[in-house]
């Protein structure tokens, strides 16, 4: 008696170079169109948002439909859901590659040596430069970071090492208030509590350091407790079983554990900071000229520098834009510059054993 064996049909999949060639066609229709859209008049300018946005909604209908056809409703149930998640990325990115290419295109009008040797000090129309606001800015955050991080740090240890009761409570509650108090009320604080001392007049760097530690320490609370929290336990209770004290541990083995994502943490509270500027413009003011003196007089920052010059503009509006437009390119690379530097320190500092 003979057995018959049936070997199964091997399943039918799309090549990789199949779903390219579609996400190529799906490009290709989009733009034509948008691009037949400002041939013919209907459009004065070449809508790129537009046409990623086309081009991803075609991408996912074709191959959703040549899926079904050729794969089955699993599979094409399936890309139909990784074109969604995908597109979705495609489209959160979008806000992101444009801000980056506006800055860049139109800062890159002033970005030169110029503008990083002189000020304002008596410019009107061509020329001058945001020596003094880079300097100011980095003064006065460097200054707020000083001032949030030691107290920011504590607060996280306290909480998520020894805090019980009901002032851990209100001091989780306070910080949940903090997170979402308004930029100008910080500002408003910090004039409120140094016109106390000095006068309604006053108007100097510290005060805006005061006003941006108002809004940087619940960040650093928040980010370096989360930090603290995803340490193992069985780290603290090794170490305490050693007879090492409670402070010595949280010195010695937890923080140098979470040192990673607490430098993570204070990164992103100092680019939270860094853009602010309705409390900069309410406590230090601003200035056409240099001053290094955080203690003294009004000093300049990148964000008021950007505002001044684009809401004040002159008789030469283009060289007023320019300067904005440049501003806002110097503000982002310092924040990208320090994001490099974070990741750097995170990893030289981390645990071996993490690294």
């Amino acid at each position: 008696m003979t057995t018959l064996l049936s070997t199964p049909t091997p399943a039918r999949k799309l090549s990789r170079g199949t779903m390219w060639s579609v996400l190529a066609l799906s490009v290709l229709l989009s733009f034509g169109f948008f691009s037949l859209l400002v041939l013919g008049g209907a459009s004065t300018d070449f809508n790129i948002v537009g046409a990623v946005l086309l081009a991803a909604i075609i991408y996912v209908a074709l191959s959703f439909v040549m899926s079904r056809i050729v794969e089955g409703r699993r599979k094409a149930t399936d890309r139909l859901a990784t074109g969604l998640v995908t597109s979705a990325f495609v489209v959160a990115l979008l806000p992101l590659i444009s801000l980056v290419y506006t800055a860049v295109s139109n800062g890159l009008n002033r970005f030169d040596g110029d503008f990083f040797n002189s000020s304002m000090r008596n410019v009107v129309g061509q020329g001058g430069g945001g020596l003094h606001a880079i300097i100011g800015t980095l003064e006065i955050t460097a200054a707020a970071t000083l001032i949030s991080v030691p107290i920011g740090i504590m607060t996280a240890v306290y909480l998520v090492e020894y805090g019980t009761g009901r002032l851990s409570r209100a001091i989780t509650v306070l910080v949940d208030v903090m997170t979402g108090i308004p930029s100008i009320v910080a500002g408003l604080f910090a004039f409120a509590l140094f016109a106390l001392f000095f006068g309604p007049g006053i108007r100097f760097g510290i005060g805006g350091a005061v006003a941006l530690s108002v809004l940087m320490i619940p960040v650093v609370v928040r980010s370096t407790e989360e930090m603290l929290k995803i340490v193992p336990n069985e780290l603290r209770e090794a170490s305490l079983a050693l007879g090492v004290p409670k402070w010595a541990t949280v010195v010695k083995v937890v923080l140098p554990t979470a040192i990673g994502g607490i430098i993570t943490g204070v990164m992103i509270a100092i680019s939270r900071i860094i853009g602010e500027t309705a409390p900069l413009l309410i406590i230090c003011g601003m200035s056409t000229s240099m001053n290094y003196n955080l203690f003294s007089d009004r000093m300049a920052t990148l964000p008021v520098f950007v505002y001044t010059q684009y809401s004040n503009q002159g008789t030469d509006t283009q060289a007023y834009l320019d300067r904005a437009w440049t501003g806002a390119l110097v503000l982002i690379l310092i924040v990208m510059v320090l994001n490099i530097l974070a990741r750097i320190l995170s990893k030289v500092l981390a645990p071996k054993g993490t690294r």
